[in-house]
């Protein structure tokens, strides 16, 4: 059947950016939300449409959580091939599925648990019928700034912390930052046009063939890829840009939890 639709997603990551220091626990995507861990929470949104045969899990091959956040869910598999990236736990998580070239793998974040059936329906329907695929996405809504480097702008004999620090504003009478201030805050080197910006978001549907190769040839080239659409576009091809939904923003930060809390 050449338009059978897999699910991966990669979960051997720790997510360290979600854990507040000095706390300890299972990795991110284990934690509860809702009273549920926050992996099943995913598998369960990409499970609400029929036409994904199955959903692929792919964790790192110490992982002791998995079995147990997923017991009892149906066209659910769980595999140890999780890589030490993104990319690699992606490309051996295809290798494992023995999918088709001619096969859609949609690849999703164990870290957006709160994907809408509909955002997800959208996605498939887009993409069933077009020569590449897609993402899931939305337009930038805010202003974005770029951050100055620390090390530009600087005078002749000034540290960028003195060119950066306001006087009197946590520096002593020569400029020089105290004990209380010892870096500089970050700021704006420029406000960017929004014109055409999206924020990308997950599932992301390719063929598998083309996955798979995109993949291989980013990882040969160096290309640094941070989600499968990269990989695509870095092999010349242009992914559809699908409306997401907000309640699919990525659970990145502590507070995240509580929020996303507010949606499940």
């Amino acid at each position: 059947m050449t338009d059978s639709l897999i699910a991966i997603v990669p979960a051997a990551g720790v997510g360290q950016r979600a854990t507040r220091a000095g706390e300890s626990g299972p990795p991110k995507q284990y934690r509860l939300i809702a009273g549920q861990p926050m992996l099943r929470h995913a598998v369960q949104a990409l499970l609400a449409d029929a036409r994904i045969a199955q959903v692929r899990v792919a964790v790192s091959a110490d992982d002791g959580w998995a079995a147990e956040a997923l017991a009892g869910l149906p066209r659910t598999v769980c595999r140890p091939c999780g890589g030490p990236t993104r990319a690699e736990t992606v490309a051996a998580a295809l290798a494992d599925s023995g999918a088709a070239d001619d096969d859609w793998v949609l690849v999703h974040d164990a870290a957006r648990p709160g994907l809408p059936a509909g955002a997800l329906a959208r996605l498939i329907d887009a993409c069933l019928f077009d020569a590449v695929g897609g993402l899931l996405a939305l337009p930038v809504a805010d202003t974005v700034k770029s951050q100055r480097r620390l090390d530009t702008g600087t005078s002749r004999g000034q540290s960028a912390a003195q060119a950066l620090m306001p006087v009197g504003d946590g520096t002593s009478d020569n400029g020089v930052p105290s004990d209380s201030s010892t870096h500089a805050e970050p700021r704006v080197r420029a406000t960017l046009d929004r014109e055409g910006l999206w924020l990308a978001q997950t599932p992301q549907m390719f063929r598998a063939g083309l996955l798979r190769t995109a993949l291989a040839s980013a990882q040969s080239a160096g290309v640094a890829v941070t989600d499968e659409a990269s990989a695509i576009e870095a092999a010349g091809y242009t992914p559809l840009l699908v409306p997401g939904s907000l309640r699919n923003f990525k659970v990145t930060w502590p507070d995240d939890f509580e929020l996303m809390g507010t949606w499940l």
